[in-house]
């Protein structure tokens, strides 16, 4: 998934101007039946022909129900009781959860998440495509065997309570920030020095950012580590480039953590939910690391895509190749290519590699793993629609297509070009099974699934990854 993000729209409207179909009131209880998990992770249940959201309920339970928020097509519950519960339910053990916005599913059993991601896809599908989903070859969901310390990057707000510097994350659906002192499905190594470097900031009397009075400095600290390398970047995000005292903490945060290679700042002064603005520099170090997977090395600078799960990302490359069933004569286009992982992934089953992403710091670090491989690729800075055309009219053809794209799914100019360059092979990896589905239902008069296959990128939470094959229409 390439870094790039597509900004939302918020649409704030007072309940009062909502026109609403659902024939419930605020604070009304009543018994449910939870039937299935919704894309969110809540349980989904219907009360009176009436679709409610319950965070927390899981398939199978019956539960008391109370309303908390009406929308025009749907409400919001909570538990106010469990008449009978899942016998997959089982105890959260992170103090945090239910609490900060990072896990849906710690009290779900982790073989039964794995099914029931793989339901989250087939509702996807039947809410958004006309496909006989009952025909299509979904298989099971490939997950982890130990589902916890995987996540290799760390991304904690900073804040102020009590007159102490904090980091966390925001509680769910909210702008409150809930302070983490230990993160259980972080990596060792980002928790370690995350937590350090929050320290160390305290120590130095860093001023946080606070966005409603617009003061402070500090945003973000971001903690990313090389799993194979044992190389850690700490990237200190700010509101403005004027860091008090930034040399010096850059120094103790080399000198407290050895196993950090590279300090740098980010500069975002914008009102934004992004995490990164576009201005970075080195403070300290290198001004990127290395890491190894699959034999593969790669440079990794503090904007540039990298899987999130290094173990699961094995598995799901190995997946794509499986899919791409390379002869060694294909022509393979890598869009949304970040540091060209899945095109290098594939590289020595095919003739020749051309990729592309809009973040041009990804395409410099791709151009540079290429190089280091020796290995026939060209990365470029720009869009697959622009691209892939162009290539086309002179000549290259691509046999297989892998995209990779963000949570908002394939561009429709995209989707289109990919209907005119007509590849025998469209390789989808999604992270998000609405967008998917959606994408899928509009190259349905070209392009056939021959299969899909869900990957378990995030244990814990309700995200889910899937590989899907599709095949051209002759």
């Amino acid at each position: 998934m390439s870094s790039q993000q597509k900004n939302k729209q918020n649409q704030k409207q007072k309940p009062a101007q909502q026109p609403s179909n659902i024939h419930m009131e605020m604070g009304q209880t009543f018994p449910l039946t939870i039937k299935r998990l919704g894309i969110n992770g809540e349980g989904v249940g219907y009360f009176k022909k009436q679709v409610v959201f319950v965070a927390g309920a899981l398939p199978g339970e019956e539960v008391v129900a109370r309303v908390t928020k009406i929308q025009p097509k749907f409400a919001e519950a909570e538990i106010k009781k469990i008449r009978k519960a899942s016998p997959h339910r089982v105890k959260a053990p992170c103090p945090y959860f239910g609490k900060c916005g990072g896990c849906q599913l710690q009290h779900l059993d982790y073989q039964q998440q794995l099914r029931e991601k793989r339901d989250i896809l087939i509702q996807a599908l039947e809410r958004h495509t006309k496909f006989d989903v009952s025909k299509l070859d979904i298989r099971p969901t490939i997950g982890m065997d130990n589902p916890w310390d995987y996540r290799n990057k760390s991304q904690f707000q900073v804040g102020q309570q009590n007159g102490k510097l904090v980091a966390g994350l925001y509680g769910l659906n909210s702008h409150q920030l809930v302070a983490i002192d230990h993160c259980m499905v972080q990596t060792p190594a980002t928790d370690k020095v995350a937590q350090g470097v929050k320290q160390i900031l305290q120590d130095f009397k860093a001023e946080p950012y606070d966005e409603r009075k617009r003061t402070g400095v500090v945003r973000n600290i971001v903690t990313r580590a090389g799993i194979e390398t044992g190389e850690v970047q700490v990237v200190l995000v700010t509101e403005k480039n004027n860091l008090p005292r930034k040399d010096l903490i850059a120094d103790e945060i080399m000198k407290r953590h050895p196993e950090v290679k590279s300090v740098v700042q980010n500069v975002n002064p914008g009102k934004t939910s992004m995490i990164f603005g576009d201005k970075s520099t080195k403070l300290k170090g290198k001004g990127t690391i290395d890491e190894t997977m699959g034999g593969l090395s790669f440079e990794l600078s503090p904007r540039a895509f990298f899987q999130l799960n290094p173990e699961q990302t094995k598995k799901l490359y190995n997946e794509v190749k499986t899919a791409a069933a390379l002869t060694g004569k294909e022509k393979i286009a890598d869009a949304y290519c970040g540091v060209g992982t899945i095109g290098l992934w594939l590289a020595d089953g095919a003739k020749e590699i051309r990729g592309m992403d809009v973040i041009e710091a990804s395409i410099e670090d791709a151009n540079k793993n290429a190089k280091n491989h020796g290995i026939n690729a060209t990365y470029v800075t720009g869009t697959a629609e622009h691209w892939l055309p162009k290539w086309t009219k002179e000549g290259w053809k691509p046999d297989v297509v892998v995209v990779d794209p963000p949570r908002t799914g394939c561009d429709r100019a995209l989707l289109d070009t990919i209907k005119k360059v007509k590849p025998k092979k469209f390789i989808y990896v999604s992270c998000n099974p609405s967008t998917l589905a959606k994408d899928l239902e509009y190259l349905a008069k070209e392009y056939k699934v021959e299969y899909m296959q869900p990957v378990d990128m995030f244990p814990q939470t309700a995200h889910v990854e899937c590989i899907s094959l599709l095949v051209r229409i002759k």
